[in-house]
């Protein structure tokens, strides 16, 4: 069996300590998944309702009726090449350009199937999806996909809301007076919680700060990512930020694989001790401006990075290089840095860059003689 195949459970996001409010949202969810499968749901939202956190905690609970496993995959707006040659290198299936979708029809088919279910997180283009579900349509995988907006036919649509929002009831207790300030988003009321938790601020004060600076304003927002509720709160943060952390934040607002861990996010945002880089992630985490998926890696939640991405910048050709070179020295880091792999594979093919494109593939076919 290919090394590529292989699927280490420490890859999958561990599922969400409280899930407030989603009780019985799972049950429903969990019933479908069962009782249709193989399928293809979708769980539509606006930014920050807390779908990859609702699909972390059902994959957990509908396991055990996948034999072949459940599988995380980050897709974002990747194109339907990058979509199945990541499927391809999770799989050991062919990588070959005409091999590649009957590979991965073969594999997720079989003579006895083993059903699996395959988490597409954080879906952002409907005609490259579209054409990837077609292409694997038959086969038993279910897929649970995670999206702000779903323009596909033939996918059931489940739409997520804020917890407790119809009940018109507080998630969050210990700043209560700001649900309906924050109009009920869980991951604004997430972060302005733990900044009161931490003592940095009160709810009062944060309240105040919100209303000076417009949270009650009707306007246009650019697109779903765009969320005043959560960009002011990170407003707040980097004015209160150390330089290192303010620097790790920018490094995980632009790195387009799922997760990085600390050795790298520390050379990424240029600090160069071991405890200077864990004082500066201390800082995110206390005031939950960082998600910790899996043990020692960091990500941020795309309303996070879409706001962060406001006031700093950071090269996209930096994090290619970061993270093939890692790969070309350590080729046995590839289970946990694969969606860095993905994630430079698409940028080669965005850019248009033939020799960044020739890096990759001379990468590739190292990693598959390895494995062999």
């Amino acid at each position: 069996m290919s090394l590529l195949s292989l699927r280490p459970p420490s890859l999958f996001p561990a599922p969400p300590r409280h899930m407030k409010g989603r009780s019985g949202e799972l049950t429903t969810l969990a019933r479908t998944v069962i009782e249709t499968a193989p399928t293809r749901l979708a769980l539509v939202g606006a930014g920050g309702s807390g779908k990859s956190m609702l699909a972390a905690a059902l994959a957990h609970r509908v396991a055990r009726h996948f034999p072949g496993g459940i599988h995380w995959f980050r897709v974002g707006a990747w194109d339907f090449r990058t979509l199945t040659e990541m499927l391809a290198l999770r799989f050991g299936t062919s990588r070959d350009r005409h091999a590649l979708v009957p590979g991965l029809q073969t594999f997720l088919s079989g003579a006895r199937p083993l059903p699996r279910l395959l988490v597409l997180d954080n879906h952002e283009d409907d005609q490259a999806m579209a054409r990837f579900l077609d292409a694997l349509s038959g086969t038993s995988a279910t897929f649970l996909i995670t999206a702000r907006r779903c323009l596909l036919a033939g996918v059931l649509i489940y739409p997520v809301t804020a917890p407790l929002i119809t009940s018109g009831r507080s998630a969050f207790p210990r700043v209560a007076p700001l649900t309906r300030v924050l109009r009920w988003n869980p991951l604004a009321l997430d972060i302005a919680d733990a900044i009161v938790g931490s003592g940095a601020a009160t709810a009062a004060q944060l309240e105040t700060f919100l209303d000076r600076n417009g949270i009650a304003s009707v306007k246009v927002i650019d697109h779903e990512d765009d969320l005043p509720e959560v960009a002011l709160l990170v407003t707040w943060a980097w004015k209160h930020l150390s330089a290192a952390s303010r620097r790790m934040l920018t490094v995980l607002s632009h790195v387009e694989g799922d997760s990085v861990d600390l050795p790298s996010l520390a050379r990424l945002a240029t600090i160069r001790s071991s405890a200077a880089s864990t004082t500066a992630i201390a800082a995110l985490e206390r005031w939950h401006l960082v998600q910790e998926p899996m043990a020692g890696r960091y990500t941020v939640h795309a309303v996070v990075r879409y706001a962060v991405r406001k006031v700093a910048q950071l090269s996209l050709d930096v994090v290619f290089d970061h993270y093939v070179s890692l790969l070309e020295a350590h080729p046995e880091r590839l289970m946990m840095e694969q969606t860095h792999l993905f994630a430079a594979m698409d940028h080669a093919h965005r850019i248009g860059n033939l020799s960044a494109m020739l890096r990759i593939e001379r990468l590739l076919q190292r990693l598959d003689e390895d494995a062999r």
